[in-house]
């Protein structure tokens, strides 16, 4: 099996807070991290440990995050191919308070990478099972569209318009105003729209209802539980799994994801799903 990311990342440094602060507030962190994440370093992770691989195309800064970001991702199994922008690697800073709850500020705009890219080896997308787009110009949509299956998010459907692409799958929260899907927007429509709503689980259209999973231990860290669930998806689509059992898998990868203390410490992996 092979199967692609397409989208972006950025830095983001964590910080656990018993709430969020209100304004004016002080509050106190009990511990901060930091990882290169975003929804498509994220989903690439999860796929990676899934299909044992996975090709990151992406952009970065050219400063020291955006070597540390490469650094990162490769040693958690990703084979990252990104151009070099001329800028500071975009950045975020990510409140978890003590119900596992994430809120999130990003300190600079969307870095995506552009199919029209000759130094980025686009070719090889004609060749994956499945492709998980999170952000790109409409050349890069169209490069992700030779794959057998293309997954999308919902938050980049203005960029899903400019493409004009079928998409397999479009997905997104219907929890987060960002994400709420409207497939109807686009034109061709895609084949299933999914939209999840936490433990409540989610609907496929067409199709109907599911059922969100058990969270196999304590609450941890919501960050990153949309993005697994994505990957999870795309990785059973790639697989030639009916969107039923392949929307099953991705709860069961967001679930997991929750127990976790930052979006890697904790992720699905083959042997689970063996």
């Amino acid at each position: 099996m092979r199967v692609a990311v397409v989208g972006h990342i950025e830095w983001v440094e964590f910080a656990r807070v018993e709430q969020v602060p209100r304004a004016g507030e002080i509050a106190s962190a009990s511990e901060t991290w930091e990882e290169p994440a975003g929804g498509g370093a994220v989903a690439a992770v999860q796929l990676a440990r899934l299909a044992g691989g996975v090709d990151f195309f992406t952009a970065l800064g050219d400063d020291d995050l955006g070597r540390r970001s490469r650094e990162r991702l490769t040693a958690l199994g990703v084979t990252v191919h990104a151009s070099e922008q001329p800028r500071p690697q975009r950045r975020a800073f990510t409140f978890v308070d003590d119900d596992g709850e994430r809120t999130i500020t990003t300190l600079s705009p969307k870095m995506i990478p552009s199919g029209e890219d000759g130094a980025l080896p686009w070719e090889q997308l004609a060749r994956c099972d499945a492709v998980y787009f999170t952000g790109g110009d409409a050349a890069a949509i169209k490069a992700a569209r030779r794959a057998r299956v293309l997954v999308a998010t919902s938050r980049e459907l203005p960029s899903l318009h400019r493409g004009g692409e079928e998409l397999d799958v479009l997905v997104g929260s219907a929890e987060d105003v960002g994400e709420r899907v409207d497939g109807l927007e686009l034109d061709p429509p895609p084949r299933y729209v999914v939209t999840t709503s936490g433990s409540l689980g989610g609907w496929i259209r067409p199709g109907g209802p599911f059922r969100a999973v058990p969270i196999p231990g304590p609450v941890a860290d919501a960050y990153g539980c949309g993005d697994c669930f994505a990957a999870g998806l795309t990785y059973g689509l790639a697989a030639g799994w009916t969107i039923e059992d392949a929307v099953a898998l991705g709860a069961r990868c967001g679930a997991t994801v929750l127990t976790s203390r930052g979006p890697y410490e904790r992720q699905l992996t083959a042997a689970d799903v063996a």
